[in-house]
């Protein structure tokens, strides 16, 4: 009897494996597509900085075999693979190393590229938070297809409730009306429905730009003279970029310049749609504080 008991047990525990095993793992990504695995990715491909720090996040860094140039976040991330520049991928490369999941960027790779790699049946997520709770799902995500929830879910409630702290903090804060130079030449901004744009609002700023149609708009200088900012704050390619204040500093009469309202946030705290937002974020509103104290 015992062994005809053991056997039955023996054959139910194979039953579950079976079934845990035959469930696919899906998510549906920022294209509104849903990508299954039938099994947890082990070897991941990142194509754009964020994605790498998002994949990283979500637990799952050290199953990313590919990344793309400025992928330098985590500091592991940078003695990985590239496989060429987001914009303009080494396709040859990147099929070599056989990823079983590409994490791709929405309006950031190129579509002829990606659709060349799902048709040769590679499995594309595509990601673009556009507010602050994507970013938490997208970690959630990724982490169900990389098997890692534990360690996703975690860092997005952390991010989650970070965000939504520092959002009642500034919730009554006496509005500051804002210019973000997110490039130099050509001069360009973010409007209101960037993700940067949402930093501004919830640090009780103005942004200036705010309601232009585009997401990232080209502007003119004269504009931003005509808009007269109370404070320019200004992010780009790699950490420092103080010349791009130093040049507003030539119009004296632009209210952020005499009141010596020009500030630089690390790009890559703020321009980057992962967790280390927060830290971008709480900065930001730290500047727009000294904006106002200097009223």
């Amino acid at each position: 009897m015992s062994k005809w008991l053991l056997r039955i047990q023996l054959m139910g525990l194979l039953m579950v494996s079976a079934s845990a095993t035959s469930s696919p793992l899906c998510a549906t990504d920022d294209r509104g597509r849903k990508v299954c695995l039938d099994e947890p990715a082990g070897r991941i491909a990142a194509l754009s900085p964020g994605a790498t720090e998002l994949v990283y996040a979500a637990g799952a860094g050290n199953k990313v075999v590919a990344v793309v140039s400025w992928s330098d976040y985590p500091p592991e991330a940078k003695d990985i693979t590239s496989v060429g520049g987001h914009a303009r991928l080494d396709l040859e490369a990147l099929v070599a190393l056989k990823p079983d999941l590409v994490v791709g960027w929405v309006t950031g790779n190129p579509s002829e590229q990606m659709d060349t790699l799902m048709d040769l049946g590679f499995p594309v997520f595509f990601i673009e938070p556009r507010d602050f709770e994507g970013i938490s799902t997208a970690i959630e995500r990724l982490a169900t297809l990389a098997g890692t929830e534990v360690e996703g879910n975690r860092v997005a409630s952390a991010f989650r409730q970070g965000m939504t702290r520092l959002a009642a903090k500034y919730v009554d804060a006496d509005p500051v009306p804002v210019f973000y130079q997110v490039w130099d030449q050509p001069l360009m901004t973010i409007n209101d429905e960037h993700l940067i744009g949402k930093v501004i609002s919830l640090c009780g700023g103005d942004n200036v730009f705010g309601e232009l149609p585009r997401l990232v708009p080209r502007i003119s200088r004269e504009a931003v003279l005509a808009a007269d900012p109370e404070a320019i704050v200004a992010g780009g390619m790699g950490e420092e970029n103080r010349h791009w204040l130093t040049a507003w500093q030539e119009f004296p009469d632009l209210t952020a310049v005499r009141r010596d309202n020009l500030f630089l946030v690390p790009p890559s705290l703020i321009q980057r749609p992962t967790p280390r937002m927060l830290e971008g974020s709480r900065i930001f509103c730290e500047k727009l504080d000294r904006a106002r104290n200097r009223r």
